[in-house]
Order: C-alpha cells, then sequence, then structure tokens
C-alpha cells in the first residue's frame, strides 16, 4: 500500500471519467489514486480502494453520464468507500451533472430528481462538491454542502475567436432560459446577442422557432449548455441561416449526443460544434468531422489545486 503524505491531493476516478481523470492528475503532477471499480456477475457495483486514504484531501473523478444510473452508483458507492476509510474531506468532481434537467416540478405528480441525486451525493459521504455548467444555478442550493459551479468560458472562448475569424459575431440563446448564459459569450466576444423563442410539442422535439434580434452578416454563434439529442440546435441553425447569417456554430460544455444527434449534426447547417470533454466522447463522435472536443482538464486540475490550498476558486472566472 502507497503511503502518502497528508497535505498530497489524491485524485480517484470512477469508469465514466478514467480519461479526464488523467488528464487532470496529469495537469496536477499527480499520479490517479488507486481504486478497483468492477462488477459481479449479476451486474452489481464493487468498488475496493487500494490506496491509503486516512485524513487525507481526496478528490473522485466521475460524471453522472450515459449509462446513468450506473454511473450514479459507482459515484456513491466510491464516495462511501472513502468515507468509511477515514478520509478527512472528500470532493465529489462531477463534470457532468446528470438529471440536473429534472429541477423542478414540472407536472403534479413527478419527482425533483435533481434534489434526490444532491441527497444520495451528501448521504454517500461527499464533503464537498466540484461541478461544471450546471443546467440550472439553483441547483448549487439543493446541496447542503459547499458546491462549487465551474464555468467553460475560458476554455471555449478561444476556440469560438479561433473559428470566427474577422466576421462579426452574434451570439444566440436557444431559448428564453439560456438567456444569462449568452450574454456573458456576448460580452467576452463584444458581439451582439439574439434569442430563440422556441415552442415544444413534448420532450426533445421542437415545433416552432422564432428569432428575436439580428444575425444578419454574422457569424452566428449558438450556446447552451448541453446538447443532447441536438433537435433544437440543428433546428436553430436552420432558422439562424434563414434570417440571413453568413455561417452557424455552436458551443455547448456537455456533448450528451444521444440517440440520432450525431446524424442530425452532420446534415444540419452547423459548420461546427464545439464541446468539451465532461462527457468522454464516443468513437462515433470522435469521427464526425464537425465535432471539435476540447478538454476542461487544465481547468478543473486549477479548480482542485484551489480547494485543496483554500484559495478562491470565483477568481478563475473574473
Amino acid at each position: 500500500m502507497a503511503v502518502i503524505a497528508k497535505d498530497a491531493i489524491q485524485v480517484f476516478a470512477c469508469n465514466a471519467s478514467r480519461q479526464l481523470a488523467a488528464d487532470i492528475c496529469e495537469s496536477l503532477e499527480v499520479e490517479v489514486a488507486r481504486a478497483e471499480v468492477r462488477r459481479f456477475s449479476d451486474g452489481e457495483v464493487f468498488v475496493e480502494v487500494t490506496d491509503n486514504v486516512r485524513g487525507g484531501d481526496i478528490f473522485v473523478v466521475q460524471s453522472t453520464s450515459t449509462p446513468a444510473n450506473e454511473n450514479l452508483m459507482e459515484l456513491l458507492l466510491m464516495l462511501d468507500a472513502l468515507r468509511r476509510a477515514s478520509a478527512k474531506r472528500v470532493t465529489a468532481v462531477i463534470p457532468y451533472y446528470g438529471y440536473a434537467r429534472q429541477d423542478r416540478k414540472v407536472a403534479p405528480r413527478v419527482p425533483i430528481s435533481a434534489k434526490l441525486v444532491a441527497d444520495l451525493i451528501v448521504t454517500a459521504g461527499a464533503s464537498r462538491v466540484m461541478t461544471m455548467e450546471l443546467h440550472a444555478g439553483q441547483i448549487q442550493g439543493f446541496f447542503n454542502i459547499p458546491t462549487d459551479n465551474l464555468y467553460a468560458n475560458p476554455v471555449l472562448m478561444p476556440q469560438i475567436e479561433e473559428e470566427v475569424g474577422d466576421l462579426p459575431v452574434a451570439v444566440v440563446s436557444p431559448d428564453a432560459g439560456g438567456v444569462e448564459r449568452a450574454r456573458a459569450y456576448a460580452k467576452r466576444l463584444d458581439a451582439s446577442l439574439a434569442i430563440i423563442d422556441k415552442r415544444r410539442l413534448r420532450a426533445n422535439q421542437v415545433d416552432e422557432m422564432r428569432i428575436i434580434g439580428d444575425v444578419s452578416g454574422c457569424a452566428a454563434v449558438l450556446v447552451d449548455d448541453m446538447i443532447d439529442t441536438a433537435g433544437t440546435v440543428c433546428k436553430a441553425a436552420e432558422a439562424v441561416m434563414e434570417a440571413g447569417a453568413k455561417r452557424v456554430m455552436a458551443v455547448c460544455t456537455h456533448g450528451v449526443l444521444s440517440g440520432p444527434a450525431l446524424e442530425r449534426i452532420h446534415d444540419s447547417a452547423l459548420d461546427r460544434l464545439i464541446t468539451t470533454d465532461t462527457i468522454a466522447p464516443t468513437e462515433a463522435s470522435a469521427a464526425e468531422p464537425k465535432i471539435k472536443v476540447v478538454s476542461v482538464a487544465d481547468l478543473i486540475a486549477e479548480a482542485i489545486r484551489r480547494t485543496h490550498n483554500e484559495e478562491s476558486i470565483s477568481s478563475l472566472f473574473a
């Protein structure tokens, strides 16, 4: 068993985020801590921590992306194992927080799943949570422990500037709920702002779109926190081009890209989709020429370093 200095950072990885955790550790110049996460023959998750963590400052990297329930259970069991092994502090680093879209009651008899997941994480043993670009900011209040919500702007902004070149830029929010996010990008890019008013027939199906604002002659940048089936972003790209944009690209933090997403993106008016590795890209998404994946490993690593040293994290995004 390895002997770890009590003031050292220890970073553990579950199966959903092993590559991201390795990249974070490379940035921090530490080794990935040793733990086994596997399945019994009936599908039960088994976790065993190999390294000594007594009194340590521990960080567990795991996105609760698809398969969401499997990855969530791995995270919960890892947190419980570390708590029972007498870790001093355990920070759950959840680059993509699954169930975040279920953050309120939209009908009389439905759960607030994002709150339930928060309760599970706290009960399992997390002392602190670090996540990225929550779908709804109020989810921070679902946790009764310190919660840091990181933003991907420092990583995505240079990519946008490289792509748009000398064209004037219009940042477009695909819905009213994303206006604050789009405004932050527009301010940093010195760009105009447009909003798409969309009407949904049902979940994952958009019926009608209207653009509020001027995008004519611009490089339009559609900004969202996540892209799932890509129905909204592809329809939005078409509407923006019809409104006179010279080109259109999309930027998101979480490339969920489920169902027909890749086919839709390939056939859409989008020139480019820039996303991050909060969700590990699949072979198919990595092979799609319109998709560019940039890493948030250095950003998360710096946030981990500052947390360990009790320094400000908010100044990363000033």
